[in-house]
């Protein structure tokens, strides 16, 4: 399997309008392959969507793709309110949960962090080691690595009732040494956060 995360950056004043467009061609688009998530920044960087698309390999993306667009179903009519676009693809962990529709919480929270080259597969290890407590103070979406795009680069998403919600869960993670794995010195070098609010059509809510 494999998970494309398309970012896009939207001129402002414009989220409502993408939005509509978006979720109103979106059930032709469906029928093909479904979509995982819609999500748009709260905080972060702002005025920025990001679709979940997943796939069972990199030849159904492209067969799809060429279905969605040949058959006009895909994409929407949003260029005019897009300033910056970019598709990364990723691998799921072993422990990443399935991308479904569910109902996790009103505020997600995108992780972003890049590891140097040849660590991947410790930060997967550790993390598989500590996984299993933190998902019990609340749900992990996703945990990916990158195959194409910014290579070196660990996603992992997090569903909160709200941003109390949040606080007091990582303040909890901490004080019970739950959370974080830790990485080992100077292989971390750098981190980034984003937090999420569901489009009307995100099936992930």
């Amino acid at each position: 399997m494999i998970v494309e995360m398309r970012t896009y950056q939207l001129r402002p004043g414009t989220m409502a309008t993408f939005e509509e467009r978006f979720c109103e061609k979106l059930p032709g688009r469906v029928k093909l392959s479904p979509l995982a998530a819609l999500w748009k920044t709260e905080v972060g960087q702002l005025n920025t969507v990001i679709h979940v698309w997943p796939y069972a390999s990199f030849e159904e993306r492209a067969r799809i793709r060429a279905e969605a667009v040949s058959t006009g179903v895909w994409p929407p009519a949003t260029s005019d309110l897009i300033t910056h676009m970019q598709s990364e693809i990723f691998i799921p962990a072993p422990f990443s949960p399935k991308l479904e529709p569910k109902e996790l919480g009103g505020l997600y929270e995108i992780r972003m962090y890049e590891y140097a080259a040849g660590t991947m597969p410790s930060v997967i290890e550790r993390w598989s080691e500590k996984i299993g407590e933190r998902v019990k103070l609340s749900p992990l979406v996703g945990a990916w690595y990158s195959d194409v795009g910014g290579l070196n680069k660990w996603v992992h998403i997090w569903a909160y009732k709200d941003a109390n919600h949040r606080a007091a869960t990582r303040a909890e993670a901490i004080a019970k040494g739950i959370w974080p794995p830790g990485s080992p010195p100077g292989t971390l070098v750098k981190q980034e956060n984003w937090l999420c609010l569901p489009a009307a059509c995100s099936p992930l809510r």
